[in-house]
């Protein structure tokens, strides 16, 4: 075993909020402050550890699947810039809701439910209750709190926070938080959707022993493993015609061109990937070891999942263009009809230059992506502004790709009114992203 690995093997076996350095795990393994810093930074991007200012370097438990609306207390005390005054320890911990402790004793004990945020002013016998009831307190107005206060934090592993905002604009901030992280919703990963419970046959089975797998089991791909257990194919439905005699060899059969994911890539670039190549399924490694598979029907029902979802914060493109219908012809050209609303407005009541300019370049994009799905950057938009757009005027976009090459290509975009008259005219150059 390497030093590297010994490293993370041993901040895994830590206690959940050990605190760890590189000079204290280089003086405790005898390794290198250089080895020691690479193994922590891999076990940062593993999310066994993490950095928290003001606090440090600590060992967490790896959430697989953080819920969306989740914070952790430590990503409060940096919202609300606040400092820990006692439980440190349960720092990394997350809140299922926050409240605002203003009312009596009796009246919040109604209130109060484990794993809840209490945010308190100067009272110590509602902080006293938030805790022994498991919940963290957050105190407004810079107060502090009595050592026996502080002693309960640390007895409960619950952390004590104190912010110099007042209660309102505390809410009004976490809230805000809260938002944005719906925003940044959690990008699907392959490790969300893949199948553990791997099947397999091995090369010398028959083709009659699929299809009574297929029969029994109403699973049709299975991987192929040699003699010595290693993986040398795979077997699917369409790769076994119906006139295939039962006694054939599986092996005579099996698809040798295996595609391999990692557990944190996208199922948006293994969707990518799958069509490109009409893969049906592909191998899950980590570390040299499999972990997994997912099949394409996988992959398309987590797209039309995230598509869906209705938890989903919606980012500013999508505010805007939720207002536009499209068609799309075969030479092309995409036509696009919708009305300015409020979110473009700028402060003379007119529609914003800027707003505008994202709208008409999100065109020529999807425009580019629509003709052969291939990824682009932006290199340069050169846009001419006409006459201003009222709010609520119904406006129509054609675009139009006027030149496609192997490393660039350039749309044109127009926008009108509803008489028909120009308002503007963007021309867009794009980089074709190559896998």
């Amino acid at each position: 075993m390497s030093k590297h690995q010994e490293i993370i093997n041993y901040v895994r076996s830590l206690k959940s909020g050990t605190k760890i350095s590189v000079r204290g795990i280089a003086n405790k393994l005898e390794v290198s402050e250089g080895t020691a810093y690479r193994a922590i930074k891999e076990c940062d991007s593993m999310g066994i550890v993490t950095t928290i200012p003001r606090v440090g370097t600590i060992k967490i438990d790896k959430v697989e699947k953080k819920s969306i609306e989740s914070l952790t207390y430590a990503e409060v005390v940096n919202i609300v810039e606040g400092t820990i005054l006692g439980g440190e320890n349960g720092i990394h911990k997350t809140l299922d809701k926050f409240l605002i402790g203003a009312m009596t004793y009796d009246a919040a004990k109604k209130y109060i439910s484990p794993g809840s945020l209490v945010i308190v002013g100067n009272r110590e016998d509602i902080q006293s209750l938030a805790l022994m009831s498991n919940c963290a307190v957050l105190i407004a107005g810079s107060f502090g709190c009595a050592e026996n206060i502080k002693k309960l934090a640390n007895d409960k592993e619950l952390p004590v926070i104190s912010s110099s905002y007042d209660s309102f604009t505390i809410a009004t901030m976490i809230n805000k938080a809260i938002s944005e992280s719906l925003i940044k919703k959690d990008i699907i990963l392959v490790e969300d959707i893949m199948e553990s419970d791997v099947n397999y046959m091995n090369m010398d089975d028959s083709v009659g022993k699929w299809r009574e797998l297929l029969r029994t089991t109403k699973r049709d791909k299975y991987l192929i493993l040699d003699r010595n257990k290693k993986i040398v194919g795979i077997i699917t439905l369409k790769d076994i015609d119906i006139d295939i005699e039962n006694d054939e060899i599986i092996s005579k059969f099996m698809n040798k061109d295996i595609m391999t994911v990692t557990p944190k890539t996208t199922v948006a670039y293994t969707a990518h990937i799958m069509g490109w190549g009409g893969v049906e399924l592909a191998l899950v490694m980590e570390d040299k070891e499999l972990v997994g598979i997912v099949d394409r029907e996988d992959v398309i029902k987590a797209l039309q999942y995230a598509l869906r979802q209705p938890q989903v914060g919606e980012t500013l493109e999508d505010i805007i263009l939720k207002n536009f219908k499209y068609e799309y012809n075969e030479l092309g050209r995409m036509h696009f009809n919708g009305r300015i609303i409020a979110e473009m407005l700028d402060v003379i009541g007119t529609a914003s230059w800027s707003s505008l300019n994202m709208l008409l370049s999100t065109m020529g994009i999807m425009t580019l992506r629509h003709k052969n799905n291939i990824n682009v950057s932006v290199d340069s938009i050169t846009t001419y502004f006409m006459k201003p757009v009222q709010m609520d005027s119904v406006i129509d976009v054609f675009t139009e790709i006027v030149d496609m090459g192997r490393n660039f290509s350039k749309v044109q975009v127009d926008m009108f009114d509803c008489n028909k008259e120009l308002i503007s005219k963007l021309m867009l150059s794009a980089k074709v992203l190559k896998k």
